[in-house]
Order: C-alpha cells, then sequence, then structure tokens
C-alpha cells in the first residue's frame, strides 16, 4: 500500500518550510519511526519519521526547495522489504563478469548508504566520483572517507605535473570563494532582528557586577550540588532568578505591546539564547518564577544539548516575555543585544574580569562583568531600565535578598 510522505505541523503560524538532507534514497528500506528527512522551519530543525515499514519509493521534493505544511514530499510503499542481493543489484554482463565484487561498470546505478549520503554533504562531493565497495554496488561511508583522504594528494599531484591547472593565488593568499545558501533559521533570524531595530525605539543602559557573591557561593557548594542534582551550578540560574525578581520590581520590561495595548505578563518566560547547530536560537524556560536553580540548570544544559544536535521542538521556542543573552562564554567584553520582538527588553550578560574597584575607600581587585539591558523605549522608560538593572546589580552582589525579596 502506498503511503504520502507529508510535511507535518511544524509550529503556529508556520505555513511553509524548507527540505533539509533525505537520510534515505529512493529504493531504500525504512523501519517504521525511522527519520526519513529533515525539515527546517523558521523555528527549529525536525526529522519526519516513517509512518509504517517499507520502501521509500519516490522524492518529490529535494533539499532546498520550499514546501507548504500538508504538501506531499515523498511517496513510500508499506509492507516488509527483502534486501537487494548483489546479483540482484547487478545487470547481466557483471553477473558473468569475473571482477571483485567492489569492481562495477560506470553505468551501474550507485545505491548511496546515509551514511555515505550525510558524508558526501559534508564533504562537498558527487557520488558519481566515488568509487563503491559495497555489496550490490552500493557506496558506503567508508568509501566516501577513503575517497576524501586521496583527494587532496591528487590535486597536489596535479598541480605539480601541470602549474596552469592549479587555483588562482594573489601573492600567497588564496582566492577561492564558497557560496552557502542561508539556512531558513538563519534567514528568519536576520529578518526579525532588522524588524526589531525599525520597529521600535530601542536603547541600552550598563552596569557592573561584583560577582565575587556569586562565585563564592558556587565553589563553597558545587560538589553537594553535583551530587544531588547532577549538574554544575551556574551563573545563568542566577540571571535568571535575578531577572525574575527584577521583572515583578518593574513589570514594563516583561510587558510587550500589541496593536494599541500594551499586554503585562503576570508571569516569567525567560529565553535563552544558545548557540545551537544552525545558529543562534533562543528556547525558552516556561513560568521561570516556578523553577528552582536546579531545574533552571538542568532545564538549559537539556536545551543547549538539543540545540547543538538541532533537535529544538518549534514549541520551546515560541513566545519568550523577557530574554536573556551571554555573550561571554565566547569573550565579549561589552555589547548592545538587540530586542526580541515583541519582547520590550533583554539583558546581555559579558566576560568576567578582574579589575580595580573602590570599596569603603580602599582600591581592591574583583571579578567585575559589564552587564547590559536593551529595552523598548516606546513602553520601558529610562529610569525604569535603569531601576531594573540596578535590582540584578543589588541581587547578584548579595544572593540571599532574592530570598529574603528585599
Amino acid at each position: 500500500m502506498a503511503t504520502e510522505l507529508k510535511v507535518p505541523e511544524v509550529g503556529e503560524s508556520i505555513t511553509e518550510v524548507e527540505i533539509g538532507a533525505w537520510l534515505k534514497n529512493e529504493g531504500d528500506a525504512v523501519a517504521k519511526d525511522e527519520n526519513i528527512v529533515s525539515i527546517e522551519s523558521e523555528k527549529a530543525t525536525i526529522e519526519l519519521p516513517a509512518p509504517a515499514a517499507g520502501t521509500l519509493t519516490k522524492i518529490l521534493k529535494k533539499k532546498g526547495d520550499m514546501a507548504r505544511v500538508g504538501e506531499v514530499i515523498g511517496h513510500m510503499e508499506n509492507g516488509a522489504v527483502k534486501a537487494k542481493t548483489a546479483d540482484a543489484a547487478q545487470p547481466a554482463k557483471a553477473k558473468a563478469s569475473d571482477k571483485a565484487a567492489g569492481d562495477h561498470p560506470a553505468d551501474e546505478k550507485k545505491f548511496v548508504m546515509p551514511a555515505a549520503e550525510r558524508l558526501l554533504e559534508e564533504k562537498g562531493l558527487k557520488a558519481a566520483d566515488v568509487k563503491a565497495t559495497g555489496p550490490g554496488g552500493r557506496l558506503l561511508k567508508e568509501d566516501v572517507a577513503r575517497h576524501a583522504e586521496a583527494e587532496p594528494a591528487k590535486e597536489a599531484s596535479v598541480a605539480a605535473a601541470n602549474p596552469a591547472a592549479a587555483p588562482v593565488k594573489n601573492g600567497d593568499a588564496s582566492r577561492e570563494e564558497e557560496i552557502v545558501p542561508m539556512s531558513m533559521l538563519r534567514r528568519t533570524v536576520a529578518k526579525h532582528l532588522v524588524e526589531a531595530q525599525h520597529s521600535m525605539a530601542m536603547l541600552t543602559t550598563f552596569n557592573e557586577v561584583d560577582m565575587s557573591a556569586v562565585m563564592a557561593l558556587r565553589k563553597e557548594f558545587q560538589e553537594k550540588f553535583l551530587e544531588k542534582y547532577g549538574v554544575k551550578p551556574g551563573f545563568m540560574s542566577f540571571f535568571v532568578k535575578a531577572a525574575v525578581d527584577a521583572l515583578r520590581l518593574v513589570p514594563q520590561v516583561n510587558a510587550e505591546i500589541r496593536g494599541k495595548d500594551v499586554v503585562y505578563h503576570n508571569y516569567q518566560d525567560i529565553g535563552v539564547a544558545i548557540g545551537g547547530g544552525k545558529g543562534l536560537v533562543v528556547p525558552v524556560l516556561r513560568n521561570a518564577e516556578r523553577m528552582s536553580f536546579a531545574e533552571i540548570e538542568i532545564a538549559i544544559g537539556e536545551l543547549a544539548k538539543r540545540a547543538k544536535e538541532n533537535k529544538l521542538k518549534p514549541d520551546e521556542l515560541q513566545g519568550g516575555t523577557f530574554t536573556i543573552s551571554n555573550g561571554g562564554v565566547y569573550g565579549s567584553l561589552l555589547s548592545t543585544p538587540i530586542v526580541n520582538s515583541p519582547q520590550s527588553g533583554i539583558l546581555g550578560m559579558h566576560s568576567i574580569q578582574e579589575r580595580p574597584i573602590a570599596v569603603d575607600g580602599n582600591v581592591v581587585i574583583r571579578p567585575m562583568m559589564y552587564i547590559a539591558l536593551s529595552y523598548d523605549h516606546r513602553i520601558v522608560d529610562g529610569r525604569e531600565a535603569v531601576t531594573f538593572l540596578k535590582r540584578i546589580k543589588e541581587v547578584i552582589e548579595k544572593p540571599a535578598r532574592m530570598l529574603l525579596e528585599v
């Protein structure tokens, strides 16, 4: 029985997606729930599983093609599939040949195994250029790896024999170019960032925080925290907690403009900017005001892991009433983060550096961090922005204030 492979619902308001890499080729056997193709939306990348065991018979949409939600992108035939034998896969003249199993006529169809296809894509190679050694003319991952290793030596040999064939150089610097299409996620991020700058009156205010108290707490309780919860206490949980405290104090930063109205959120859904496999993503901690330090650390660790594997779900990237971005993990000393519309504020964290500061009339060396709040001036006034950032500073420098709510 034939089955249509359709683009599934991938999130609210998303009507079109981009087809990613096909993990199976036409003619390949597919097990039930085995992933067949990756699909990229403006929010995340998902993989479409097979609804039943069978064979992928037709690919209608290739990698890079756009498709609507519900559109048919391929066909498969349901039912158990017998493995193709080497004799069945080879032409008649190959059966009579005394050549080894790995030697196949140039015009023989190659069956590219999924792992080999992924490596071909990664190395920028074509299946037709690689010698297949698998049963029945199948192209294996090992074949691609072997070809990729031999290619540089081959190019060097050709260049030595024919200098005119070598890549064009300008002095000692190569002038080669590589054109890579922007992913749908990257295009969407770029579009939203430009729209945010054009649609709101965005300003940034700064402060600096003495991280001594937080660092001392982490050092004192790190082993017990790790033993009990299985994760180390990080800085992000302190800043998420501090942001929840400050958002309650200054609700305008937790609000958004909706048409001619201002919508105040009585909950704190905190987005945490994470560098993923496809670029920057901002998964959301729902009801962060109800989460403990350990729950925040565990959730962020899990989200970061799945972001790198491009396995975040669309609904995990939607919504959010406020965002925190930690450029300090990349070495940033100071920056002006861009507000994630329709939110009205974003907190930027930065590198911790030991600097001399004045404390009680004495110059001391303390681990200091610059923090920045970018905000929409249409809804947040300067006084409110400064008050918000000052509260972050107060509770980070004296974490007990978060517990006592003073």
